[in-house]
């Protein structure tokens, strides 16, 4: 018998002394293990004061690691001291195994770290989730308190940082994000983008030796504040993203240069000339006020000579007297066309050349727009500015090739030269061409790149950065698959 409860305690409790397993209980949904602890008396934790002197004793039922797909529970005996302690706080305390139970625990040791574990690499809903397949039943707040008891990691000292903005809500609330460069983990968050948190930060870590960050004037006022021994450096994402955007407004403002790759337009057939109204008729034909003038006019004649009276007109085509009394004396209803709203002048008149020769751009953006022509003197609202030209995007226009974008041929001068495709390579050659200053771009951008990605910072000029330095000593990670997408990566 003795050998069967040493063999169930080595089996169960391999790790953990003065357990004893008395029996074990198994069913079809449930494993209950009775044991009980042997050990003589237990240490105070609030004093510290060995203790042997027994109170009473109790059951609890901690939960275990499931076994073969049914739940463990463990009933318990353990016992409640006395502290030897006089002065001491605590009156009794129960003792606690060590590595099986805690205060006030609901599951053994192993379990909740098996739970923890779980935690950390699923999170809350799924975790629970994996819980009840192996045979656990708790809820993703049960895992995720789990998770957040944890002790935090301890973190060696970053000798390399990198300092970044992160936004909660873009363009309202933003922070700070520091990643140590070496092991590409974040260190830390702060909240805001102010340089005296910046400075404090790095004021308690003096082993900083290089700090990585973007231009921002915040971040290099808290880096020179707070590790003033610290070599600053740029990283390379950052430069060529900066490089990108401006590539792209140059080439924007070259715009008219891009018109060389698309094909020659072939001429409109004329359209028919519209039957013209007679000279005297302002309101052409198929106009609705003027069809319905010409409709009353007819009416009104056509009883007038049948004899009717104009008071009997005015009651048959519910009509007022002045409206019958101006249709009866005209002769001919062009008499009623005054054309005060037709060709009336508009405050957009004199702008409309400007907004033409910009909308054959491409630049079809109202808003836009109309911020460019209020310093040229337009003193009229938005709406008409968009009204104009929603009425020039719904007319039918000829089909016809437009040149590609400048966001697309900025991509052509900062991608790698052996990933352009042969059309793309030729497109490009040609606005080089055409353009000797997007020529000049393509060649400053492509030796800049080459002095990035082989790290050349000598050939920099010198006094070309604030610290004098122009060399990157740190690897820097690339960037994400999103960003990279919408930053071309420089060429070899």
């Amino acid at each position: 018998m003795e050998e069967v409860v040493l063999w169930l305690k080595e089996l169960l409790f391999p790790s953990i002394a003065d357990v004893a397993v008395l029996s074990v209980d198994v069913n079809i949904e449930m494993v209950r293990v009775d044991a009980q602890c042997t050990a003589d008396g237990a240490v105070c934790p609030v004093c510290g004061v060995w203790s042997s002197r027994v109170h009473g004793s109790y059951l609890r039922f901690p939960a275990d690691v499931p076994s073969g797909g049914r739940s463990v529970v463990l009933q318990l005996w353990v016992g409640r001291f006395t502290c030897r302690n006089s002065g001491c706080a605590r009156r009794t305390f129960v003792e606690q195994i060590s590595g099986l139970t805690r205060r006030h625990g609901q599951r053994t040791e192993r379990l909740r770290s098996t739970l923890a574990a779980v935690g950390l690499a699923l999170a809350g809903r799924a975790g629970a989730r994996i819980a009840r397949v192996l045979g656990v039943s708790v809820s993703r707040s049960t895992v995720l308190r789990l998770v957040d008891a944890l002790p935090e990691p301890e973190v060696a000292a970053p000798r390399v940082v990198g300092v970044d903005e992160y936004a909660t809500r873009k363009g309202r609330h933003y922070g700070t994000v520091l990643v140590d460069i070496e092991t590409r983990r974040p260190v830390d968050l702060l909240p805001g983008r102010k340089a005296s948190s910046l400075a404090a930060w790095l004021a308690e870590r003096p082993g900083v030796e290089v700090i990585c960050r973007d231009r921002a004037p915040f971040f290099a006022e808290g880096a020179s504040v707070g590790a003033p021994q610290a070599v600053q450096v740029a990283d390379r994402w950052h430069l060529w993203h900066n490089l990108s955007e401006a590539a792209e407004r140059a080439v924007a403002q070259h715009r008219r240069c891009l018109r060389v790759l698309a094909p020659a337009a072939s001429e409109p057939e004329p359209e028919p000339t519209p039957k013209e109204e007679p000279p005297d008729s302002p309101w052409p034909t198929g106009h609705r006020f003027a069809n319905r003038t010409r409709a009353r006019h007819a009416a009104v004649h056509a009883l007038l000579e049948a004899g009717h009276s104009r008071r009997s007109i005015q009651r048959q085509l519910d009509m007022t007297w002045r409206t019958v009394k101006q249709l009866a004396e005209a002769k001919a209803p062009e008499e009623l066309f005054t054309g005060q709203w037709q060709n009336r002048p508009s405050v957009l008149d004199d702008y409309k050349p400007y907004l033409d020769d910009r909308w054959n751009e491409g630049f079809t953006n109202a808003w836009k727009l109309w911020e460019e022509i209020v310093p040229l003197g337009y003193k009229g609202s938005y709406q008409r500015v968009r009204a104009y030209l929603h009425k020039k995007r719904t007319s039918p226009r000829p089909v016809t090739a437009r040149p590609p974008s400048p966001r697309t041929v900025s991509g052509w001068i900062l991608r790698r030269p052996e990933t352009l495709t042969e059309p793309e390579q030729l497109r490009l050659e040609t606005v080089r061409t055409h353009c000797p200053e997007l020529d000049a771009l393509t060649r400053h951008v492509r030796s800049f790149a080459v002095m990035l990605t082989q790290r050349q910072g000598e050939r920099l000029p010198p006094g070309s950065t604030p610290s004098g330095r122009t060399t990157c000593p740190v690897s820097i990670p690339s960037p994400p698959a999103s960003t990279a997408t919408s930053t071309p990566s420089p060429p070899d």
